[in-house]
Protein backbone atom coordinates (compact mmCIF):
# COMPACT_ATOMS: atom_id res chain seq x y z
CA UNK A 1 0.00 0.00 0.00
CA UNK A 2 2.92 2.34 1.26
CA UNK A 3 4.43 1.49 -2.20
CA UNK A 4 1.68 2.37 -4.24
CA UNK A 5 1.15 5.90 -2.72
CA UNK A 6 4.56 6.68 -2.77
CA UNK A 7 4.61 6.20 -6.76
CA UNK A 8 1.23 7.73 -6.92
CA UNK A 9 2.73 11.05 -5.32
CA UNK A 10 6.32 10.97 -7.26
CA UNK A 11 3.94 10.85 -10.29
CA UNK A 12 1.93 13.65 -9.11
CA UNK A 13 5.45 15.48 -8.45
CA UNK A 14 7.19 14.84 -11.87
CA UNK A 15 3.76 16.25 -13.24
CA UNK A 16 3.66 18.84 -11.35
CA UNK A 17 7.74 19.89 -12.09
CA UNK A 18 7.40 19.39 -16.12
CA UNK A 19 4.18 21.29 -15.39
CA UNK A 20 6.00 24.56 -13.61
CA UNK A 21 8.94 24.10 -16.57
CA UNK A 22 6.64 24.32 -18.96
CA UNK A 23 4.76 27.64 -17.68
CA UNK A 24 7.60 29.44 -16.50
CA UNK A 25 9.06 29.27 -20.41
CA UNK A 26 5.81 30.26 -21.59
CA UNK A 27 5.67 33.03 -19.47
CA UNK A 28 9.05 34.11 -19.76
CA UNK A 29 8.98 34.47 -23.58
CA UNK A 30 5.73 35.82 -23.92
CA UNK A 31 6.11 38.96 -21.12
CA UNK A 32 9.69 39.78 -23.20
CA UNK A 33 9.41 38.69 -27.04
CA UNK A 34 8.36 42.28 -27.72
CA UNK A 35 11.27 43.96 -26.24
CA UNK A 36 13.91 41.21 -28.60
CA UNK A 37 15.73 43.61 -31.46
CA UNK A 38 17.11 41.28 -34.77
CA UNK A 39 17.99 44.61 -36.50
CA UNK A 40 20.43 46.66 -35.48
CA UNK A 41 18.50 49.75 -37.75
CA UNK A 42 14.88 49.05 -35.23
CA UNK A 43 17.41 49.88 -32.66
CA UNK A 44 16.69 53.31 -30.88
CA UNK A 45 19.87 54.93 -29.50
CA UNK A 46 21.16 54.11 -25.92
CA UNK A 47 23.96 55.33 -23.49
CA UNK A 48 24.92 51.61 -22.34
CA UNK A 49 24.88 48.47 -23.80
CA UNK A 50 25.47 45.25 -21.71
CA UNK A 51 27.69 42.38 -23.13
CA UNK A 52 26.32 39.42 -21.10
CA UNK A 53 29.65 36.84 -20.92
CA UNK A 54 30.68 33.68 -21.81
CA UNK A 55 34.08 32.29 -22.31
CA UNK A 56 35.87 32.89 -25.25
CA UNK A 57 36.51 29.41 -25.69
CA UNK A 58 35.07 26.23 -26.10
CA UNK A 59 35.85 23.09 -23.79
CA UNK A 60 37.82 21.67 -27.17
CA UNK A 61 39.63 25.04 -27.07
CA UNK A 62 38.75 26.05 -29.92
CA UNK A 63 36.92 29.54 -30.02
CA UNK A 64 33.31 29.63 -28.92
CA UNK A 65 31.05 31.53 -31.96
CA UNK A 66 28.28 32.60 -28.75
CA UNK A 67 31.72 35.08 -27.53
CA UNK A 68 32.55 35.94 -30.98
CA UNK A 69 28.89 36.62 -32.62
CA UNK A 70 28.22 39.16 -28.94
CA UNK A 71 31.44 41.23 -29.53
CA UNK A 72 30.60 41.54 -33.28
CA UNK A 73 27.04 42.61 -31.98
CA UNK A 74 28.08 45.05 -29.76
CA UNK A 75 31.17 46.76 -31.76
CA UNK A 76 28.75 46.93 -34.38
CA UNK A 77 26.05 49.02 -32.49
CA UNK A 78 29.12 50.84 -31.34
CA UNK A 79 30.45 51.63 -34.73
CA UNK A 80 27.21 52.94 -35.91
CA UNK A 81 26.68 55.33 -33.25
CA UNK A 82 23.59 53.63 -31.76
CA UNK A 83 25.48 53.18 -27.81
CA UNK A 84 28.18 55.53 -26.50
CA UNK A 85 29.29 52.72 -23.82
CA UNK A 86 29.57 48.95 -23.24
CA UNK A 87 29.76 47.19 -19.90
CA UNK A 88 30.91 44.01 -20.12
CA UNK A 89 29.84 41.65 -17.46
CA UNK A 90 30.89 37.81 -16.64
CA UNK A 91 33.06 35.24 -14.09
CA UNK A 92 36.50 35.81 -13.25
CA UNK A 93 36.57 32.86 -10.93
CA UNK A 94 40.30 32.19 -11.51
CA UNK A 95 43.53 34.02 -12.99
CA UNK A 96 42.99 32.24 -16.06
CA UNK A 97 39.46 32.50 -16.17
CA UNK A 98 38.18 35.93 -16.84
CA UNK A 99 35.33 36.84 -19.44
CA UNK A 100 35.15 40.22 -18.65
CA UNK A 101 39.12 41.16 -19.88
CA UNK A 102 38.63 38.99 -22.68
CA UNK A 103 35.30 40.83 -24.10
CA UNK A 104 37.61 43.94 -23.37
CA UNK A 105 40.21 42.50 -25.37
CA UNK A 106 37.71 41.65 -28.04
CA UNK A 107 36.38 44.78 -28.19
CA UNK A 108 39.34 47.00 -28.40
CA UNK A 109 40.42 44.72 -31.18
CA UNK A 110 36.86 45.22 -33.09
CA UNK A 111 37.54 49.32 -32.57
CA UNK A 112 35.52 50.15 -29.52
CA UNK A 113 37.89 52.31 -27.86
CA UNK A 114 39.32 51.17 -24.13
CA UNK A 115 37.81 54.40 -22.75
CA UNK A 116 34.37 53.29 -23.69
CA UNK A 117 34.57 49.98 -22.11
CA UNK A 118 33.23 49.28 -18.68
CA UNK A 119 34.12 45.95 -16.45
CA UNK A 120 31.89 44.37 -14.36
CA UNK A 121 33.58 41.64 -12.75
CA UNK A 122 31.56 39.95 -10.47
CA UNK A 123 28.82 38.86 -13.16
CA UNK A 124 29.26 35.50 -12.23
CA UNK A 125 25.10 34.88 -13.04
CA UNK A 126 22.82 36.69 -15.61
CA UNK A 127 20.76 38.05 -12.20
CA UNK A 128 24.09 39.18 -10.94
CA UNK A 129 24.69 41.06 -14.48
CA UNK A 130 21.44 42.52 -14.49
CA UNK A 131 21.34 43.97 -10.82
CA UNK A 132 24.41 45.21 -10.76
CA UNK A 133 24.47 47.11 -13.80
CA UNK A 134 21.69 49.05 -11.99
CA UNK A 135 22.79 49.00 -8.72
CA UNK A 136 26.29 49.15 -8.98
CA UNK A 137 26.94 51.14 -12.28
CA UNK A 138 23.54 53.13 -12.02
CA UNK A 139 21.92 52.25 -15.24
CA UNK A 140 18.31 51.93 -15.71
CA UNK A 141 18.37 51.61 -19.45
CA UNK A 142 19.74 49.24 -20.93
CA UNK A 143 20.62 47.42 -24.61
CA UNK A 144 21.01 43.73 -23.64
CA UNK A 145 23.49 42.05 -26.00
CA UNK A 146 23.42 37.68 -26.01
CA UNK A 147 21.91 35.33 -28.11
CA UNK A 148 17.97 34.66 -28.65
CA UNK A 149 17.61 32.19 -26.79
CA UNK A 150 19.17 33.93 -23.66
CA UNK A 151 17.58 37.10 -24.09
CA UNK A 152 14.15 36.43 -23.32
CA UNK A 153 15.59 35.74 -19.29
CA UNK A 154 17.90 38.37 -19.42
CA UNK A 155 14.18 40.66 -19.78
CA UNK A 156 12.47 39.35 -17.49
CA UNK A 157 15.04 39.46 -14.87
CA UNK A 158 15.38 43.37 -16.35
CA UNK A 159 11.41 43.75 -16.17
CA UNK A 160 11.44 42.27 -12.39
CA UNK A 161 13.86 44.81 -11.37
CA UNK A 162 12.02 47.93 -13.30
CA UNK A 163 15.52 48.16 -15.42
CA UNK A 164 14.10 49.68 -19.22
CA UNK A 165 15.14 47.46 -21.21
CA UNK A 166 15.66 46.11 -24.51
CA UNK A 167 18.06 42.93 -26.34
CA UNK A 168 19.76 43.34 -29.38
CA UNK A 169 19.90 39.65 -30.28
CA UNK A 170 23.57 38.41 -31.26
CA UNK A 171 23.50 35.66 -34.15
CA UNK A 172 23.30 32.08 -33.26
CA UNK A 173 25.90 30.11 -33.94
CA UNK A 174 24.76 27.80 -37.12
CA UNK A 175 27.11 24.21 -37.44
CA UNK A 176 27.19 24.85 -33.47
CA UNK A 177 24.59 21.78 -31.48
CA UNK A 178 22.84 24.27 -30.11
CA UNK A 179 20.24 21.45 -28.29
CA UNK A 180 21.84 20.86 -25.08
CA UNK A 181 22.47 24.75 -24.24
CA UNK A 182 18.80 25.24 -25.08
CA UNK A 183 17.64 22.92 -22.40
CA UNK A 184 19.73 24.40 -20.08
CA UNK A 185 18.08 27.69 -21.06
CA UNK A 186 14.39 26.51 -20.32
CA UNK A 187 15.67 24.96 -16.77
CA UNK A 188 17.39 28.55 -16.05
CA UNK A 189 14.28 29.97 -17.14
CA UNK A 190 12.53 28.24 -14.52
CA UNK A 191 15.27 28.61 -11.53
CA UNK A 192 14.75 32.50 -12.66
CA UNK A 193 11.30 32.71 -11.51
CA UNK A 194 12.21 30.62 -8.23
CA UNK A 195 14.79 33.01 -7.82
CA UNK A 196 12.83 36.12 -8.55
CA UNK A 197 9.56 35.16 -6.64
CA UNK A 198 9.96 32.23 -4.23
CA UNK A 199 13.51 32.52 -2.99
CA UNK A 200 14.41 35.95 -3.33
CA UNK A 201 17.52 35.45 -4.66
CA UNK A 202 20.31 38.60 -4.86
CA UNK A 203 23.73 38.69 -6.59
CA UNK A 204 26.70 37.13 -4.67
CA UNK A 205 28.47 40.09 -4.69
CA UNK A 206 27.56 43.71 -4.63
CA UNK A 207 30.02 46.39 -3.51
CA UNK A 208 30.37 50.25 -3.77
CA UNK A 209 28.56 51.78 -6.37
CA UNK A 210 30.64 52.92 -9.57
CA UNK A 211 27.92 54.65 -12.04
CA UNK A 212 29.04 54.88 -15.67
CA UNK A 213 29.42 58.60 -16.36
CA UNK A 214 28.59 58.96 -20.35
Amino acid sequence: MWGKRLLRWGSVAVVVMVAFVFASNIWIIRSTHHQVITNISDLPSQDVALVLGTSHRLANGSPNPFFNNRIEAAAALYAQGKITHVLVSGDNRTQYYNEPVEMKKALVKAGVPDSAITLDFAGLRTLDSIVRSKEIFGQNKLVIITQPFHSYRALFISQYYQIDAVALVAEEPRNHPAAQVHWREYLARTKAVLDLYVLKTEPRHMGQREPIRI
